[in-house]
């Protein structure tokens, strides 16, 4: 695949995870990709971050910001799709860093018919505050020095900074939809228009990855396993308020029991949302008085 990829970063209000997710960005081995900033909310400190990155990245940078709401990250993302340009969109959390291969992984393993789901490693708060403090690279780390943050403590597990040829066992689990994320998740853009793309029927933290796949696979799109190739490196935070989790789990029966593949709130609606925005602006427009 030769084609323009869209990476789209969600963000909320974290400019220093942003920044060390944009920094690992910048040193993608592969450059032919763009990098769509999903804000769900942010003040302007992430604003002025991605500002202060649009000359340096390397690559086309957009930020897509909406107002907050609380967490709405179904509908960012819907937004941050509309604004790509790329046939292949990945998705990744703004407190995930790339490693420098990240991209040209997602794009060896790219392949119609398929979305690939990678897998992570989670920093000790310790760890991630003192990467975001001293400006480390633990994208650029050796096996040795993984090892050392390992023992210490500083990370979960290793599994996800390994890399393996795992070949066709990468399709074992091709109907699937558990254990996948939407914080490192690569897809065809057209297969997101075929599903209408993340539902915002779903608020609040929760389920709205899992709705997202469990109406790919519905659709015959099949899952592969981008683990032990596109692992990313997850920034500590405190957990997400947790709330909206039984209403968002209902939703998600009812999306594994009615075979539907298109979101209740997705893509088509934000665009009959402009659309009308944009015939009520015309409409005010020919009605403006004349100057005298």
């Amino acid at each position: 695949m030769a084609d323009l990829i869209s990476l789209i970063v969600t963000a909320y209000n974290r400019a220093d995870a942003l920044e060390a997710a944009l920094s690992a960005l910048a040193r993608q081995t592969d450059r032919d990709f763009e990098v769509v900033v999903a804000d769900d909310g942010s003040g302007a400190a992430v604003g002025a971050l991605v500002e202060h990155w649009r000359s340096r990245l390397g690559v086309a940078l957009t930020h897509v910001w909406q107002v907050d709401r609380g967490f709405r990250a179904a509908e960012i993302r819907n937004r941050a799709i509309l604004a790509t340009q790329g046939r292949y969109c990945i998705f990744l959390d703004g407190d995930c860093i790339a490693r420098p291969d990240f991209v040209a992984m997602h794009r060896r393993l790219a392949e119609p018919g398929w979305f690939v789901t990678g897998n992570r490693v989670l920093l000790s708060a310790t760890t991630t505050a003192a990467v975001l403090r001293d400006r480390l690279a633990p994208q650029t780390w050796t096996a040795a020095q993984w090892m050392r943050v390992r023992l210490s403590g500083g990370v979960n597990r290793l599994a996800g900074v390994l890399k393996l040829p795992l070949g066709p066992l990468r399709k074992l689990s091709a109907r699937q939809w558990r254990g996948a994320r939407s914080c490192n998740l690569a897809l065809w853009r057209s297969d997101l228009d075929r599903v209408d793309g993340f539902d915002a029927s779903f608020a609040g933290w929760g389920r709205e990855d899992s709705d997202l796949l469990i109406r790919l696979l519905h659709a015959g799109v099949s899952r592969k396993d981008g683990r032990f190739a596109t692992g990313v490196i997850h920034l500590w935070h405190p957990e997400a308020d947790r709330a909206q989790l039984p209403a968002n789990d209902a939703l998600l029966q009812a999306a594994l029991q009615s075979r539907r593949t298109r979101a209740q709130c997705g893509l088509s609606m934000l665009r009959e949302s402009s659309k009308a925005d944009a015939g009520k602006s015309d409409a005010n427009a020919r009605h403006v008085p004349a100057a005298t």
